[in-house]
C-alpha cells in the first residue's frame, strides 16, 4: 500500500489555556496543502521500518508510524509490517508531517488488513497518538506542547 500523508498549515491559531500536563490548548483552523512524505506499508515476514530523503531524528520506536502500528496491534491482530517512509515534509516545522503520518498509517492499516475500524474510532486512536488529530480540513481544537 502507498500512501500519501500531505502536511497542513495553521490559518490563525488561538491559545486558550495552559495546561497543568505542560501542554496548551489551541484553537485553529488547518488547512491541507499538497505537500507529501511517501509512506509504503506492505505485509512482511518480519517486522522493519526503512527512510529516505529528509532525515528523521529521533529513536526509530518513537516514529509516529510505527506508534500507529503498535496501537492498533495493542487490539487488533495485525501481521508483521514492512515500513519505508520517503521523507519530504521538514521536522519541526510546524506543519504537521509526523502526525499526518501517523495518521495515514492508522488510516492505512484500517484499509489494509480490513480492520473495519469507524472513522470516529479511528479519530480516538489518533488521539492517542497525536497531539492533535491531523484532520482533512476544519476548525479543530487540540493541544500542543509549544
Amino acid at each position: 500500500m502507498l500512501l500519501f500523508p500531505n502536511c497542513k498549515i495553521n490559518i490563525g491559531l488561538d491559545v486558550i489555556s495552559k495546561r497543568s500536563d505542560g501542554f496548551h490548548n489551541l484553537k485553529t483552523v488547518l488547512y491541507p496543502i499538497p505537500w507529501c512524505d511517501v509512506l509504503e506499508v506492505l505485509p512482511a515476514e518480519k517486522m522493519s521500518f526503512t527512510t529516505s530523503g529528509l532525515a528523521v531524528d529521533g529513536a526509530v520506536d518513537q516514529n509516529l508510524c510505527l506508534k500507529a502500528y503498535d496501537l492498533l496491534k495493542s487490539d487488533h491482530k495485525l501481521p508483521n509490517i514492512q515500513v519505508h517512509l520517503q521523507k519530504h515534509i521538514p521536522m519541526g516545522a510546524g506543519l504537521g508531517g509526523g502526525s499526518s503520518d501517523g495518521a495515514f498509517m492508522l488510516k492505512g492499516l484500517n484499509e489494509l488488513f480490513d480492520l473495519n475500524i469507524s472513522d470516529a474510532q479511528l479519530e480516538k486512536y489518533a488521539l492517542q497518538l497525536l497531539e492533535y488529530f491531523n484532520s482533512t480540513h476544519g476548525a479543530r481544537k487540540g493541544l500542543a506542547d509549544t
